[in-house]
């Protein structure tokens, strides 16, 4: 199966240890995310201003850009992407007028006919290939590895664009399971990190990341799996402050769920870039015997 696949960009720079693993574990699944030619940023955040189309042409374009390759599905992996974009895609369907202006406007691209669908690659693994399918393709089960999973904002809310129950999402704990992690109850999953407070008041952030990883620790995880290059950031950068702050704060890894799917299917660990993460992944998953020890 072939789908068309939008990267962004934190996914070619600080992320590739996102789209590595992403690509590999997709690959060994049967699935080729094939990426958009000629992409450009997805404009980062949607904008909320009713009469701003001007900062929906970067998202409308990378939409244009899937309708050309005519396969009718575009996937994410970065949250922030699948935000933005499926929230213009769904303006362009349901707002023929706004439609109308951004492609008059456009006039040197062909017209968006409002047809692809922005999915994240969660539910792909969740309908298309199916929690089944992949628990017969495990070769490394995640066996004594304690998670815990963080959705964060912008897989959920709004609730038009969720990719699972808003307050209480399942998706991620159940392909962990199915790798054979246990997952600890987190009431946390869905807070926000800071997001782009991280810049104007890093404060807020080390706040919000001593919440979140502090409880995380309390109830035994080892790792906190997430799908965000910003949130992995927050929720890593701060840990170091942390440390220094707080006596009872030891730190924790953080891990991209494609890079535990990506290990639990015997692909080689090179492709997860964990020297790219924060908290030493590799080192936890050395020690439970997921990874071979450094030569």
């Amino acid at each position: 199966m072939e789908l068309s696949y939008y990267p962004g960009c934190t996914l070619k720079t600080k992320g590739k240890n996102f789209e590595d693993s992403a690509l590999a574990a997709m690959a060994a699944l049967g699935i080729n995310l094939v990426e958009l030619p000629r992409w450009n940023c997805c404009g980062t955040v949607y904008s909320l201003a009713e009469d701003s189309l001007i900062h929906h042409v970067a998202a409308v374009r990378t939409l244009i850009r899937a309708q050309e390759q005519g396969r009718g599905r575009l996937v994410t992996l970065c949250s922030f992407c699948y935000n933005t974009l499926k929230r213009a895609s769904l303006l362009m369907r349901d707002n023929e007028e706004k439609r109308n202006t951004l492609n008059t406007f456009m006039d040197e691209e062909a017209d968006y006919q409002a047809q692809v669908e922005v999915v994240h690659l969660l539910p792909v693994l969740r309908d298309d290939v199916g929690w089944e399918a992949i628990a017969r393709l495990v070769r490394v089960p995640l066996t004594n590895l304690t998670v815990a999973c963080y959705y964060g904002c912008t897989l959920l809310r709004p609730r038009e664009v969720a990719i699972d129950h808003v307050e209480r999402p399942t998706i991620m704990e159940e392909l962990l399971q199915t790798l054979g992690a246990r997952v600890i109850d987190f009431p946390f999953a869905t807070e926000c990190c800071g997001s782009f407070q991280a810049v104007s008041h890093p404060e807020l952030v080390s706040e919000r990341a001593r919440a979140i990883l502090g409880f995380a620790l309390r109830q035994g995880a080892e790792a906190i799996v997430v799908s965000c290059p910003l949130c992995s950031f927050n929720l890593g950068e701060r840990q170091q402050e942390l440390k220094r702050t707080y006596s009872d704060f030891s730190g924790i890894a953080i891990i991209f769920f494609t890079q535990l799917l990506a290990i639990s299917l015997g692909l080689d660990p090179g492709v997860c870039h964990f020297e790219l993460n924060f908290g030493e992944p590799r080192t936890l998953l050395q020690s439970k015997g997921l990874i071979p020890q450094a030569g």
